[in-house]
């Protein structure tokens, strides 16, 4: 079953169990896969709805920070429980360590000397690692093999 026939079922689900964070946050995605979707006059395979459920994510994690610098608690309790629905459709994540094993692999292949390649590391990095590991820290990784 295609991630995006999983979404589907997971909707009529939360439906049923009349779940409204899992019903309304679900709906978000698939409202952001349509876009997509219409945009580039594509059928969204599961990496490109891996990227649309990462980019959520982001956003809910940065509406989180913004919600707490504001002392809105509430409102940040409502971003993290999207985060969590979300989460469930990503694939299971590599630690920091298999990240920066990855990242060394990756630079030693594409032949990178210093901080002047980062741009061909990462454009590799990012077609190979992409839904597998959160980007911030795989740029870290990134930044922290070509500087030694």
């Amino acid at each position: 079953m295609s991630l995006k026939a999983h979404i589907t079922e997971d909707m009529k689900t939360a439906m049923r169990a009349k779940d409204s964070v899992r019903l309304g946050t679900i709906r978000l995605l698939q409202a952001a896969m349509k876009q997509k979707e219409v945009d580039e006059r594509i059928e969204l395979d599961d990496a490109q709805v891996i990227a649309i459920v990462d980019k959520l994510i982001k956003q809910r994690k940065d509406s989180v920070a913004a919600y707490e610098s504001a002392k809105r608690e509430d409102l940040a309790e409502v971003e993290r429980n999207e985060i969590k629905v979300l989460e469930v459709y990503l694939p299971q994540r590599l630690s920091p360590e298999e990240i920066t094993s990855a990242v060394q692999a990756i630079v030693k292949d594409v032949g990178a000397t210093g901080a002047g390649d980062m741009g061909k590391v990462m454009a590799t990095v990012k077609t190979q690692l992409a839904g597998k590991a959160d980007m911030g820290l795989v740029s870290a990784a990134v930044k922290k093999a070509l500087a030694g």
